[in-house]
């Protein structure tokens, strides 16, 4: 006898309200509003039968083209219930770049908030598969829609289909070194395995609060925190955006107890006039993500008694993948630890084999939280997904102790007369320096060494430094050949949509230096 096909998926939103229906979901930092998880319950409803209405069915997909709001969370909430699939604009690209990835993923709707209404103008007609545009608070165009009219609708599902776990529930763009970024599908099973994993390997309850102001066009935004704490019934606070002083001011009036970013963003707050006078007692976790940070970041948090520490993910596999339990913090500094529960990894050498302790290799992921694919990409899907390893194209080290070091990434790591440099790692070390505020090693070429190091630096408001100086601050630092050859300074770093340095931009901009150019 066959056996029937598994295909159940809890409406996790629906049985959040009904364990917990009045603990408090969601707080808005702009408009101070909050809603219990039965009342966001009920609006995700309306706005699930708002979708069903305008023809959305199971695996049809719905854009948003939007900086974070309840509204947003609403969208992505409803598409889990009906079975549709979000696909997550990132509101930092151009038209062009945005038209070919709605081409590709081909919605049936488009939501849009209020600052892109001039990019929505220009995007009209290009993707045939939308049927309606719809203004998340005001209407560009008198033919769309508006999304206050789901208040027409009821607060019970009209249309509740079956839903397997590797049913997709999200296309989340990643971005790619040439050509269109690759749209990883993230499904009901991997978004909820990464949630079970976070809260039974980091210890979140239903006391914990946590800051939302990573952008949800990045898998950040969704599953650091925010779909973890709804399984657990804890809380989101809303933001717009990063923005460093409302980040203190939320840590010190409203109880937040983690805490989510980038690097550049705990740069900047430690730059910021409140660093110093900042209470974290409450904040039990506070986690960088998404690249390498320097250990003068760490340093500084360890000196205010916050034991910070670094994760490590990947769109395609959570993204939370590893945990450094407290005690290990400042004795395995710029470790991301060992591998949460339902997680297995390796780190293997150029021919497959695995690694030795202490030696560099690409890692490797398997587990229920590791994407099925790339969205109409069958080569790239299945040259990352090997046997059931995600590859992942990052450099990790596994010391004695079974705990993970990331190194950088497999196509950053520099070659110079055969010697392995990891960006990371000089990046930390030019961190040290007290006139840097941002920094990044990338590899150009050169006919004597192969490869030199050359490094990229913004220096802090009313700083100096020259070429000779950092180089001769970094000789008691670093091995001489991981010393950049070359220095140049900039106002700025260009960073991708998810606030990472973006590197590409930057060896295009630098790679035809000449060897004389670089000694």
């Amino acid at each position: 006898m066959e056996h029937q096909k598994s295909f159940y998926v809890p409406d996790i939103l629906q049985k959040r309200a009904d364990l917990t229906p009045d603990r408090i979901a969601l707080h808005s930092a702009s408009t101070l509003k909050d809603l219990t998880y039965a009342q966001w319950n009920s609006i995700v409803n309306r706005t699930a039968n708002f979708l069903v209405s305008l023809g959305v069915r199971h695996g049809d997909r719905v854009a948003v083209y939007a900086t974070n709001s309840f509204e947003y969370l609403d969208v992505w909430m409803a598409c889990g219930k009906i079975g549709a699939i979000l696909q997550n604009m990132n509101w930092r690209l151009t038209v062009a770049e945005l038209t070919d990835l709605l081409i590709d993923a081909q919605p049936k709707l488009l939501f849009y908030s209020d600052e892109f209404m001039e990019q929505v103008a220009s995007l009209r007609g290009k993707v045939t598969s939308i049927t309606h545009f719809i203004g998340i608070y005001r209407c560009a165009n008198a033919a769309d829609l508006c999304l206050d009219e789901r208040d027409n609708h009821p607060d019970t599902l009209t249309y509740r289909p079956d839903i397997h776990p590797d049913d997709p529930w999200v296309i989340c763009y990643t971005g790619g070194t040439t050509g269109l970024p690759k749209g990883a599908i993230l499904t009901h099973g991997n978004m909820t395995w990464n949630a079970v994993n976070t809260v039974m390997s980091w210890g979140l309850d239903q006391d914990d609060v946590a800051i939302l102001n990573a952008p949800m066009f990045h898998t950040g935004g969704l599953n650091v925190f925010t779909l973890p704490l709804i399984h657990v019934g804890g809380k989101s606070i809303v933001c717009k955006a990063f923005d460093a002083g409302q980040v203190f001011d939320l840590i010190h009036h409203k109880g937040v107890t983690v805490y989510f970013g980038v690097p550049t963003m705990f740069i900047v707050m430690q730059a910021h006039p409140f660093w110093d006078s900042a209470d974290f007692s409450k904040l039990k976790i506070v986690i960088s993500g998404g690249a390498p940070c320097p250990m003068p970041v760490f340093e500084k948090f360890w000196e205010k008694g916050v034991d910070f520490k670094t994760g490590y993910g990947l769109t395609e596999a959570g993204p939370n993948t590893f945990w450094l339990p407290r005690n290990d913090v400042r004795r395995k500094p710029g470790a991301v630890g060992k591998p949460l529960l339902h997680i297995d990894v390796r780190v293997v050498d150029g021919d497959g084999h695995e690694c030795p302790p202490n030696v560099a290799g690409e890692l490797h992921i398997r587990g229920p939280h590791v994407t099925t694919g790339y969205w109409n990409n069958p080569e790239a899907t299945a040259k990352t997904i090997v046997d059931g390893w995600l590859h992942t194209g990052d450099l990790a080290i596994r010391d004695e102790e079974g705990y993970y070091t990331i190194v950088g990434r497999l196509k950053d790591m520099i070659i110079s007369g055969g010697e392995n440099i990891y960006p990371a790692e000089v990046e930390s070390a030019m961190h040290a320096h007290p006139a840097i505020a941002e920094a990044a090693l990338i590899g150009i070429p050169d006919t004597k060494w192969g490869e030199v190091g050359v490094a990229v630096c913004v220096l802090k408001p009313g700083a100096s430094l020259s070429e000779e100086h950092l180089q001769t601050f970094l000789k008691d630092r670093l091995a001489k050949y991981k010393i950049p050859k070359r220095v140049i300074f900039v106002d700025e770093l260009p960073k991708t949509g998810a606030g990472k340095i973006d590197k590409k931009v930057l060896v295009a901009k630098y790679a035809r230096l000449q060897v004389g150019e670089v000694g």
